[in-house]
């Protein structure tokens, strides 16, 4: 009778625990879901490839770009909190593989709420794959142009400067979508793949709305993006490389390095950092 008392009284402590537990676990995802005035912009390691996640002080969410693989699906959950399965807007900023390879995984695995694209395709599988997707679970298709803004209600906001027209003809990288995230007195440039070409017709848009406090180099620092021009004109305090170790292209090409370095920006890679993490309250502006 003895041993059913301890053991009785050992499953009451251990129920106990569970249920403190459990109520500190819930407290955690509420504390982690309160509004801030902090927005953060992660720029995953996911290998040779994009893939940018925005998260907005009061936690309204963009993910630009899903690298090759499900290894977004990875880094996603480190950032999430457990079992937030919530994607507002899903960006993809042109259909070559290294770019959108993850996001049909990201549409089986997540509620997404509208997703944004250039409007060219690409005669790769997985393009098709991720419309089919996106046409299944019903989220709306939007085709991006100049003058959109995702606005996410807290001050920040995701401006469209690229494309200004019909791209649908176009070379997958030249299509690129370029956003622009600005946060208080803060600025992200964000360009996909977008080449010379693209820069060049941005250039002759408006070059003052470029000016940013970061840049995203264009195709993982290729030789074929980042001209002097547009360097000068958006004139960053850091420039990130996304690109994969010891990859087949020779990402960043030492061409667009000295170009940067020409700028004064500070060079950030995810082959030596891992995944990048910028956060801003509009004012000051901390590499993580």
């Amino acid at each position: 009778m003895q041993t059913w008392k301890t053991v009785s009284n050992y499953w009451k402590e251990v129920l106990v625990a569970g249920l403190i537990l459990g109520n500190l676990l819930v407290w955690f995802l509420v504390w982690q879901k309160r509004p801030s005035d902090l927005l953060h912009v992660y720029f995953f390691d996911i290998g040779q490839g994009d893939s940018i996640f925005i998260d907005s002080p009061t936690h309204g969410r963009v993910l630009l770009d899903g690298g090759r693989d499900k290894k977004v699906l990875t880094e996603l959950g480190k950032v999430l909190p457990l079992g937030d399965r919530r994607i507002d807007v899903m960006i993809e900023s042109h259909p070559d593989a290294d770019h959108i390879g993850g996001l049909p995984a990201v549409v089986d695995n997540f509620n997404v709420g509208a997703f944004l694209e250039p409007g060219v395709e690409s005669p790769n599988k997985v393009d098709n794959a991720l419309h089919a997707r996106v046409k299944e679970k019903n989220i709306p298709d939007i085709l991006a142009r100049r003058g959109m803004v995702v606005n996410f209600g807290d001050g920040a906001k995701l401006q469209i400067l690229f494309p200004n027209t019909d791209v649908s003809n176009w070379e997958t990288n030249d299509a690129s979508i370029v956003a622009k995230l600005v946060y208080g007195d803060k600025s992200f440039l964000l360009t996909g793949d977008s080449t010379k070409k693209s820069e060049y017709i941005l250039l002759g848009l408006n070059s003052n709305i470029l000016n940013s406090d970061v840049l995203k180099a264009g195709h993982h620092g290729s030789r074929t993006s980042t001209s002097l021009t547009y360097a000068e004109a958006v004139s960053p305090l850091y420039a990130v490389i996304s690109a994969g170790k010891d990859n087949s292209y020779g990402h960043p090409h030492q061409e667009t390095l000295d170009t940067l370095n020409k700028v004064g920006a500070k060079i950030v890679s995810t082959i030596d950092l891992g995944t990048i993490l910028f956060e801003t309250d509009g004012k000051t502006l901390v590499l993580k």
